[in-house]
């Protein structure tokens, strides 16, 4: 494997939905490859950073505000 198999392969490596042949041969670049170990890191910190940031049920004001904004801005598509 190189490092564009193995990043292609990233983020379903990081969801674990890899078939296990395919999950041992990332894991094994990954030990290898010094690069894409770095960019695993990132990812797996970004994807759970994410995952944090996601656990509330309602959008925080600010985001509300800017989208309605941003809603009432936009003029609606046209009707056929």
């Amino acid at each position: 494997m190189d490092c564009d198999d193995c990043l292609d392969k990233l983020y379903t490596f990081l969801d674990k939905e890899l078939a296990p042949t395919e999950r041992t041969a990332v894991a094994q670049h990954l030990s290898d490859c010094g690069d894409c170990e770095d960019n695993f890191g990132f990812e797996e910190r970004f994807l759970e950073v994410l995952r944090d940031c996601g656990t509330a049920d309602i959008a925080p004001r600010e985001l509300r505000e800017r989208v309605a904004e941003r809603l009432r801005r936009t003029p609606p598509p046209p009707t056929l």
